[in-house]
């Protein structure tokens, strides 16, 4: 069982846990993820590591309350337990020899994009963050990124704060206006990371983008968050939980991608829809 050390609403509809498991702590490094169970009967999902205490043995994830998991999730507090906390998982994201990286997060995305902005910053790489949201109310970890980023810009889609517009803005006019990145790394919804592959193509930017399909057993065992890569001419079939989840974001099938991530939505809502008559009896 593992303690839940801290509990925070980021905004209506994302939330932030620091679960106590010192093994994990010692070893996560951005870029890699956790799978976790609520209880023993639990589905597993799979959550990226958003920071790590080592005094404490501490592991934050950060999370939006979308399914039936997440909701049961959700309804834990501090001092209570969840069942399982299985990690580091995947490939740590790639930091040596990039001197200037741009980041770009999308709604929760962003939670995944600051631990790789740290690392970088940390790594002594010059970061430009970028990141976005629908409107003000959905923004989270600003303060955060500023810490970490030499240039930082929020966007959000109805203009409610910032600068009205999408990611893909900003990112197009700094390419256009000379600047270079060793790396345009990017995290965020499927559609938005498509677009700024395609903002970034024309100038042939390096684009690195983090995948999070459905995903079972976090070995490659299942099959179920396979990719469709474009190889040098031939398609190849990837693994994003032993693979990845970094991948060239030149050589994913985003199409293929988006159409497999809106297999189970009938499912998905059938199981918040139960834990929600659940909560509702246990009122």
């Amino acid at each position: 069982m593992f303690e839940i050390l801290k509990k925070k609403e980021l905004n209506p509809t994302v939330t932030l846990m620091e679960i106590k498991a010192p093994l994990v702590a010692n070893k996560a490094k951005a870029g890699q993820f956790i799978i976790l169970r609520v209880d023993e009967d639990g589905e597993r999902i799979p959550l990226t590591v958003s920071a790590t205490d080592k005094k404490t043995g501490g592991v934050s994830i950060i999370f939006q309350v979308v399914g039936g998991t997440t909701m049961a999730l959700n309804a834990k507090n501090e001092g209570e337990f969840i069942s399982d906390f299985v990690g580091p998982l995947g490939k740590a994201t790639e930091i040596e020899g990039k001197k200037k990286v741009c980041i770009v997060g999308g709604g929760v995305g962003c939670a995944i994009a600051l631990p790789v902005a740290r690392a970088f910053k940390e790594n002594g790489a010059e970061v430009t963050s970028i990141i976005g949201f629908r409107n003000k109310d959905l923004l989270i970890l600003e303060d955060e990124f500023k810490e970490v980023s030499d240039k930082f810009i929020v966007m959000t889609d109805d203009g409610s704060y910032a600068r009205q517009g999408n990611v893909t803005i900003p990112l197009k006019e700094m390419l256009e206006a000379g600047e270079k990145f060793d790396e345009v790394i990017t995290i965020g919804p499927l559609i938005m990371m498509k677009f700024v592959v395609l903002t970034c193509k024309p100038f042939g930017t390096p684009v690195t983008v983090s995948m999070n399909p459905i995903m079972v057993d976090g070995t490659g065992m299942c099959g179920g968050c396979r990719l469709t890569l474009n190889k040098d001419g031939e398609r190849v079939t990837k693994f994003a939980c032993v693979d990845g989840p970094d991948f060239n974001g030149y050589e994913i099938d985003f199409d293929e991608a988006m159409s497999r991530g809106r297999t189970y939505l009938d499912f998905e809502a059938k199981a918040r829809e139960k834990n929600c008559n659940l909560m509702k009896k246990g009122e």
